[in-house]
């Protein structure tokens, strides 16, 4: 029984090493991402762990012993779950191990932008008192918050701005209005875009939802909208968003996640109303430790034969 651990950049392997040795499990940590490596190393895996690694149906095709993949996080747009699902190979992810960290970090992203804090501190760090030129700000419990996916985050920041006086609309196409809280009005795609002042998006990266905000997405919102993105780069068409906030057609938007990352196109960089933090909205002691520890703990079970926790395709 063997796990590999593909890639995984993160500082410390401890908590997968211990996880793993506790449990009789022999292991390898290696640091490849790409397909032929994959099969070239790791052959005789029962089972893989993976952070950015392609897992693709070459792949799935040689590794005749593998049980599972387990990515670290939420998204799993770097594996062939077709392919995954056609050689009876598990795709597992971590759904729950930062959604108060995810949800936190895209509620201080609206607060950044609807209070206008980064021309603010900008400004008085070179000595400019003034808060004119921060003019229009809105009272936030007089506005409505769009939330496109209501799983786990989306419901978790839902009820946080709920908490301070917005009301929540949100659009997820598995969602049923009885099963939502009293506090979401669930609407179709079109209303919340159209009605929304700020616009929140927590739905993972699909083929459906590639690009499913682009130009004419834009064109219908507020032009007092804000947009933020803490679920997958990709979901946004990039360049639309640059265009509609060069031409103000919307009145800013935050990111934490790029299509490609660490991003090499600049310019949305260079805009005034943007703002973006480096893929860190999962990031807290706590939701890293807890984490790894899933992750290797998912990967032993497929390992082993038994019952994942977490499979995306049965």
């Amino acid at each position: 029984m063997k796990i590999y651990i593909t890639d995984c950049d993160h500082e410390s392997m401890e908590i997968e090493k211990q996880t793993f040795t506790q449990n009789g499990v022999d292991f390898a940590i290696l640091n490849i991402t790409q397909p032929d490596d994959i099969i070239k190393y790791c052959h005789d895996a029962d089972a893989l762990v993976l952070q950015y690694a392609t897992i693709s149906d070459d792949v799935l095709n040689n590794l005749k012993n593998l049980k599972g993949v387990v990515r670290y996080g939420v998204g799993v747009n770097t594996i062939d779950i077709e392919s995954a699902t056609k050689n009876n190979v598990a795709v597992c992810n971590v759904p729950d191990y930062g959604t108060n960290e995810v949800a936190d970090h895209a509620l201080s992203l609206i607060m950044a932008l609807t209070r206008k804090l980064p021309l603010f501190v900008n400004d008085t760090k070179k000595g400019i008192w003034a808060y004119e030129k921060a003019i229009p700000i809105y009272r936030l419990q007089e506005q409505t918050a769009g939330i496109i996916g209501l799983g786990r985050i989306g419901l978790s920041l839902a009820k946080k701005l709920h908490g301070i006086g917005l009301k929540v609309i949100g659009f997820d196409p598995l969602a049923k209005q009885e099963d939502l809280p009293d506090f979401i009005e669930c609407v179709n795609f079109e209303k919340l875009l159209t009605e929304s002042d700020i616009i929140s998006l927590n739905l993972p990266l699909i083929k459906q939802t590639q690009n499913l905000i682009s130009y004419e997405q834009f064109s219908v919102m507020k032009k007092n909208c804000y947009l933020v993105n803490t679920a997958r780069g990709g979901i946004i068409n990039e360049e639309a968003l640059y265009q509609a906030l060069l031409n103000k057609t919307i009145a800013g938007a935050a990111l934490d996640v790029f299509m490609h990352e660490p991003p090499t196109d600049r310019k949305l960089f260079e805009l005034d109303n943007f703002i973006a933090t480096p893929h860190a909205a999962w990031y807290s002691e706590q939701s890293q430790k807890d984490l790894k520890r899933k992750a290797a703990q998912e990967a032993i079970r497929l390992a082993k034969g038994e019952k994942p926790l977490y499979c995306l395709n049965n």
